[in-house]
């Protein structure tokens, strides 16, 4: 890693850990572009966009849905200027294999590849047609970029989420202080997942705590894993693998039989079951892609635009969740925290 980059995380790390009450506000319900309100830009020419995505779960939907919001907001609305061809991978890495030479093929005008594996596909089957990837935790473990930053291929650039360990810590502390064991529930195969796990190792042990990994590999296992890690782990974290967030209605049911709270780094799993979550928005993250992809589409070369990192972290939460795993939410936490609960019931109204 570059000066320049340790530079970035550490300045975020010391940001987040003195506060975590800057919360971001989510469009994911209410200011969300409605795209058969807007009306393309005459002058603009037809484009065609090819998104793909490892499997379909509401926090990655919800970052497509940014992105072509944020294209819409700027003249290539679908079904008018702009062609989309969507295809998910449905959790399959060989599927999602022959996506990507069929996307290489049809050779669009640019493709977004949302998740790691998708892109490491997409990335690895064109050398030509700009690539924008998006939700990565960690684009230099994934070989999307190398240790300086810059892509490993002239057509790739993208947006990617690196989420220091220290405040998911913090936050785990916060919420379960006595805890001494963290179960973490992941899926072997997917880099990003590994990362975390290696990460938590290295920080874990300074902190009194031990981490306890259990493998998923499909999301039918993630409940068993789950359960295997009853009377052993006093906590639970996970961290957008997507086989678990595939299933992760499952690990929740299963964490709620065993008292076992779940900590997440995504607004979703909140919503789906989690205690909390420290983590970016899922909108805004598309939202902020979107902007990349607007500039390839306009015109500009890909390999002008360089790869950014979405530094912002907002904490969800649900006392509701957190009763039903065991645990009770601080009135101070909760100041600092986005109500999962209190954002369903207004929704409601």
């Amino acid at each position: 890693m570059t000066i320049a980059s340790t530079f970035r995380l550490s300045l975020f790390g010391a940001a987040i850990s003195a506060s975590l009450g800057l919360i971001g506000c989510s469009n994911s319900t209410d200011t969300a572009t409605t795209n058969e309100n807007a009306a393309a830009d005459t002058d603009k020419p037809a484009k065609t966009l090819a998104i793909t995505q490892i499997v379909e779960h509401p926090s990655l939907d919800e970052m497509r849905r940014g992105i072509i919001d944020e294209l819409a907001d700027n003249g290539y609305v679908e079904g008018q200027n702009l062609t989309v061809n969507f295809q998910s991978a449905q959790g399959n890495t060989a599927t999602a294999g022959q996506i990507a030479k069929q996307f290489a093929g049809d050779n669009p005008d640019a493709i977004v590849a949302i998740s790691t594996p998708s892109a490491q596909s997409i990335v690895a089957s064109t050398k030509t047609v700009p690539v924008i990837y998006t939700a990565i935790s960690d684009p230099v473990a994934a070989k999307l970029i190398n240790e300086n930053d810059v892509p490993i291929q002239s057509n790739v650039t993208g947006l990617s989420s690196e989420l220091p360990i220290e405040p998911q810590l913090d936050n785990i502390q916060k919420i379960v202080p006595n805890a001494k064991t963290i179960g973490y529930v992941y899926s072997p195969g997917e880099v990003n997942s590994v990362v975390v796990l290696n990460q938590l190792k290295q920080a874990a042990p300074a902190r009194g705590l031990k981490i306890l990994d259990v493998t998923a590999n499909r999301p039918t296992d993630v409940a068993m894993a789950t359960r295997s890690l009853s009377g052993r782990a006093d906590v639970i974290y996970t961290s957008l693998d997507n086989n678990v967030v595939s299933a992760f209605e499952a690990m929740a049911g299963a964490a709620n039989e065993l008292d076992i709270p779940v900590i997440a780094s995504d607004e979703f799993s909140v919503r789906r079951g989690a205690t909390a979550a420290l983590g970016v928005n899922d909108y805004d993250f598309g939202r902020t892609t979107g902007k990349m992809v607007y500039r390839v589409l306009n015109g500009e070369a890909v390999n002008t635009i360089k790869p950014e990192v979405m530094n912002t972290l907002t904490l969800y939460a649900s006392p509701k969740h957190a009763a039903e795993q065991g645990v009770s939410l601080s009135a101070d936490l909760l100041k600092n925290a986005i109500n999962i609960d209190e954002k369903a019931q207004n929704a409601n109204k």
